[in-house]
């Protein structure tokens, strides 16, 4: 039987950044904002200078408002598509972004993009404006919002690029990169950092090379030949990166890479893998034979959803791995990710309406 790629585009945590659970949910909220009216007194009687708190006062606004737009859409997956603003619709390049937002479009999920021109427009125009979402920045030149997000009620107009670069990692789900320039180039290397350190959850990213071009393939070699030459990345870190000239094969990555994982949750010492296939004891037995390098202590084993997850009950009838994981190797957590993937997307338990390989 073939192996299925399904989108189970509704499916999301409630909010994709690592979550340290160490004490159940009830008042955190109320325990965090406290803490925020405490940091805020402290300003004050520290006379901080005006200019610092001008600083932390636009970016709580950017944050609160980005956040109240984006919490209704926090379940539903969402792509972050990177790129010049520059690129023209002739470009090899464009036609590509255009044909990718509309196949995440189509398999039900968002495009989220600077809200630019060039590829991030390309982008919109392939996903339409019912499912595009902008994070545009204020600058004095280049950046106007394009004309598929214009005044839409998913587009958030921001000062500060730290906040905005927060925002497109944080609230999306893949991100998926086109030929740029240094705006972009700092996007991928910020993204791909956050995700080895652990900073991030992991996700996948894609970088896409139009045909016959090689931006991005030679960025890979100038890794191999002075960072991974020279220790400075481990081989398993290149595996976070995925190169492709294929739109059709960057669709895959992104739709493979949730098709059995769903989301990672640290529960106290263990990290929780919530999947949408119960791995048999024979899968574990290999897991725990080929990633032993990557546990701290312990056994990878099958657990019931941990009480400090109930604040997302929409995942408690998922099943789920647990183990002590070192918190280090997060490429190799990402290969093991990919096994379980490749090894348990047997059948596809969806119907033709649900299962985007069914409907195309």
């Amino acid at each position: 039987m073939s192996k299925q790629r399904i989108s189970r585009p509704q499916s999301s945590e409630g909010s994709p950044l690592p979550t340290e659970s160490s004490s159940p949910v009830v008042a955190r909220t109320t325990q965090l904002l406290d803490e925020m009216r405490e940091t805020v007194d402290k300003l004050e009687r520290d006379h901080a200078d005006p200019g610092d708190v001008r600083i932390m006062s636009r970016a709580m606004k950017e944050l609160r408002y980005a956040f109240k737009m984006f919490t209704p859409y926090r379940r539903a997956r969402k792509v972050t598509v990177f790129g010049s603003a520059r690129t023209l619709p002739e470009n090899a390049s464009y036609q590509q972004a255009v044909d990718y937002g509309r196949r995440m479009a189509e398999a039900g999920w968002y495009v989220v993009t600077g809200a630019g021109g060039g590829i991030m427009e390309a982008a919109h125009v392939g996903a339409g404006r019912e499912m595009s979402m902008g994070l545009n920045i204020m600058l004095p030149f280049e950046q106007e919002s394009n004309r598929i997000i214009n005044d839409d009620k998913k587009l958030v107009h921001l000062k500060y690029f730290f906040t905005r670069k927060l925002l497109f990692v944080k609230e999306v789900h893949a991100v998926v990169v086109f030929p740029g320039g240094f705006g972009t180039l700092d996007e991928l290397f910020e993204t791909v950092t956050l995700i080895q350190t652990g900073k991030r959850d992991l996700m996948p990213i894609v970088v896409i090379d139009a045909e016959g071009e090689n931006y991005f393939t030679d960025l890979i070699e100038y890794m191999q030949k002075h960072l991974l030459s020279a220790k400075l990345i481990s081989p398993d870190d290149l595996s976070l990166i995925k190169v492709t000239h294929s739109v059709a094969e960057a669709f895959d990555e992104v739709i493979g890479f949730y098709t059995v994982y769903n989301s990672m949750r640290y529960v106290k010492e263990q990290l929780y893998l919530r999947l949408h296939e119960a791995p048999s004891p024979e899968f574990l037995k290999r897991l725990n034979t080929e990633f032993h390098d990557i546990l701290v202590m312990g056994q990878i084993e099958s657990v019931p959803a941990h009480p400090f997850e109930a604040d997302e009950p929409h995942l408690a009838n998922l099943p789920r791995i647990a183990f002590n994981f070192n918190r280090r190797a997060m490429a190799r957590l990402r290969q093991m990710v990919d096994l379980i993937n490749d090894e348990l997307a047997n059948t596809c338990s969806l119907d033709g309406e649900d299962c985007i390989r069914c409907r195309i």
